[in-house]
């Protein structure tokens, strides 16, 4: 069966990416530099999943596009990785419980990294309770 091994995402400031990654405890684990670009694999302790950044030399200015999509990470607790969040100047949204019928079944914030991807961090409960 195949493995899921990594998300790629393009980044223009690779210092304000890695110091955003590192308050999810990421590391890098591998980078590989070519004459246009550069390849940062990022991982830590918690999964053999990798974010890759990539880095285009001289790109200044790019589009996400309209869609809608984000990366997700695990906490256990989410209020303290809220806070260094707040202290680092990134502005996460507000602590959500989502409780479509009365039973909270994800708590949940949001965070836009310096390049504005969304990033979501779930609390490990529900169907995350196990991971």
């Amino acid at each position: 069966m195949p493995k899921m091994i990594h998300s790629m995402i393009r980044v223009r400031d690779e210092a304000r990416s890695l110091a955003f990654y590192e308050l999810f405890g990421l590391e890098i684990a591998e980078r590989l530099d070519f004459d246009a670009f550069s390849l940062i694999y990022l991982s830590n302790a918690e999964s053999g999943f990798e974010l890759e950044l990539t880095v285009n030399n001289g790109d200044t200015a790019y589009d996400l596009g309209t869609g809608y999509g984000h990366l997700a990470f695990l906490e256990d607790d989410l209020e303290p990785l809220h806070q260094r969040l707040v202290e680092a100047g990134h502005a996460p949204r507000d602590i959500k419980d989502f409780a479509p019928d009365g039973q909270t079944i994800a708590r949940f914030f949001f965070v836009a990294d310096p390049d504005g991807y969304e990033i979501e961090v779930l609390a490990r409960k529900g169907r995350f309770a196990e991971q």
